[in-house]
């Protein structure tokens, strides 16, 4: 296996991967696309049906709560897209600089901002949604399941899982 310094993010290889600094940043630039794909996809088409809501009929008669929440649903999802556009912007600025392994690091923490912000934007926007469909007081306690639900989905599983792993691996040692 191939020496990093402490604290390099390629200090983390999996046992069993021969590879160099620049071939870790390679693969894992590539999973992180992979994954942005997904994201972005979602975000765009919830920001593009946010973009319309104001130019509907009934938008008129939303209350000044709901406007509210409505123009907070819109300023998480620009945010939503901007961070989750960010690596690719990075990437192209920083491409041929050397700097792979740094600018995988940096992409991956704006993709872990970007997926919080989009569970605000989805909260926020269940809201808007759940409160002209339901009573205000149920729509509240739909939209914290769900918010309940995507932190058990994207937080809490992947926890678990490497805490998992990490106890087998504890237990394969000794």
């Amino acid at each position: 296996m191939t020496e990093h310094p402490p604290g390099d993010p390629a200090d983390t290889a999996a046992p069993g991967r021969d590879e160099t600094v620049e071939e870790r940043a390679d693969r894992r630039w590539s999973d992180l696309l992979q994954e942005l794909r997904v994201a972005q996809t979602g975000v765009q088409i919830l920001f593009g049906f946010l973009l319309t809501v104001a130019f509907q009929q009934r938008f008129a008669e939303l209350s000044g709560t709901e406007r509210h929440l409505y123009a907070t649903s819109v300023v998480l999802g620009a945010a939503t897209t901007g961070v989750l556009v960010g690596p690719a912007a990075m990437h192209r600025l920083l491409t041929g600089h050397h700097l792979k392994p740094e600018t995988v690091v940096w992409a991956s923490r704006l993709t872990v901002l970007g997926l919080f912000l989009l569970l605000c934007t989805m909260t926020c926007s269940l809201l808007l949604v759940l409160r002209l469909v339901v009573p205000d007081a149920v729509a509240g306690w739909l939209a914290g399941g769900l918010v309940v639900w995507f932190t058990v989905c994207w937080l809490a599983v992947p926890l678990w899982a490497v805490r998992r792993a990490r106890s087998a691996a504890a237990a394969r040692r000794g």
